[in-house]
């Protein structure tokens, strides 16, 4: 049987890059209207770019976590966020444009930590679970910090984690089936994409946990339940 191709390092640096600046973006977007100085937003823009990967090292013991060992990640999160800071200030975005480059954002981490679990020889179902924290515990992080509940926690939320473990899924399925990794790369960051903003667009979300409620007693019945006066 042949090995599980290896995620080429140049495509790898390429989407990590890519990555890190769109994160750094909507660290920046995020932080419109919650009167955040430039220092702040260049705060929200690392944690935001580096907040998944970081998570995602520690559990894997791969340290110093990356972004430690390439300064040229930081260089270009800090230059993104500070032009990004000076362009929003211009030009007033719609909340829309956070949303899209939320999405992008997701769709491209939650590819570089499963193509991390491939190239570390972990199991499928722990390469899915790589990915789906790389995706999202930066915005996690981001979100805390600015006082609000994190987006992957929100009702009705429009599939965000759920996008990026389907494209998590997906590509390591593809990969391990022994298709080119340049090939299983576009159609998981494609899949994900394609699953949240089509959510977002035709507003589709998972069932959301409602426990019923007690029917309330018929008028006059005493109540027998003294732990609950309402019964």
């Amino acid at each position: 049987m042949s090995a599980i191709p290896v995620p080429s390092p140049q495509l790898q640096l390429f989407l990590e890059h890519f990555g890190i600046a769109v994160a750094a973006i909507t660290g920046v977007l995020a932080a419109r209207g919650k009167q955040v100085d430039l220092f702040g937003v260049i705060v929200l823009a690392l944690v935001t770019s580096f907040g998944g990967g970081s998570v995602r090292d520690l559990m894997v013991g791969d340290l110093p976590v990356v972004w430690l060992r390439s300064p040229e990640y930081l260089l270009n999160a800090t230059v993104t966020a500070v032009l990004a800071f000076f362009i929003a200030r211009v030009w007033r975005l719609p909340r829309q444009v956070l949303l899209v480059a939320d999405a992008f954002a997701l769709a491209l981490f939650t590819l570089i930590g499963a193509r991390k679990g491939v190239l570390l020889g972990f199991s499928a179902p722990v390469t899915i679970l790589l990915g789906v924290i790389t995706g999202v515990a930066g915005g996690i992080l981001r979100d805390v910090l600015l006082g609000e509940v994190p987006l992957v926690f929100q009702p009705k939320i429009h599939l965000y984690a759920t996008a990026a473990m389907a494209g998590a899924a997906v590509f390591t399925g593809l990969v391990r089936g022994r298709f080119a990794e340049s090939i299983a790369t576009p159609i998981g960051i494609g899949l994900i994409l394609a699953l949240r903003l089509g959510a977002i667009h035709w507003r589709v979300t998972l069932p959301v946990y409602e426990p019923r409620e007690d029917p309330a007693p018929p008028p006059g019945r005493p109540n027998l339940n003294p732990t609950h006066p309402d019964l």
